[in-house]
């Protein structure tokens, strides 16, 4: 599995490579124009993304608008819904309005801060990622 993190906080940065890292090749970003960048290149380069955790809470653009870049491209390519890359937000923002609005933008789980671990085993198994 080829998964990409984009979070500007070192800490968690260091945490979910060192958690992903065992279920796929890790690519990480630390903010929302680099995790666009990332995955267009991993677009062109024919090695596209499964997994795409984005923080919400990021500089250059946010992780809602990373994510809608990223939906948006996989509409202009018209990369069939089975095959875009899955999109967990991971963010201390948990209120209503923000898991809402992901949810509208194409994300696929939302992942509260500090993330459980096996909660979060748990989603990927329910998206058939491991």
């Amino acid at each position: 599995m080829r998964i990409l993190i984009a979070e500007d906080d070192f800490a968690s940065r260091k945490f979910m490579l060192q958690f992903l890292s065992k279920y796929g090749e890790c690519d990480v970003t630390v903010d929302g124009m680099e995790a666009v960048d990332a995955y267009l290149m991993a677009l062109d380069t024919d090695m596209p993304y499964d997994l795409v955790c984005l923080d919400i809470m990021m500089p250059a653009l946010d992780g809602y608008q990373a994510l809608k870049a990223i939906r948006d491209i996989e509409d202009e390519r018209g990369i069939p819904e089975e095959e875009q890359a899955k999109i967990i937000m991971t963010t201390a923002l948990n209120e209503g309005a923000n898991v809402k609005k992901a949810y509208d933008l194409g994300c696929v789980a939302y992942a509260g801060k500090p993330i459980d671990q096996k909660k979060f085993e748990t989603v990927l198994h329910k998206l058939e990622l491991i």
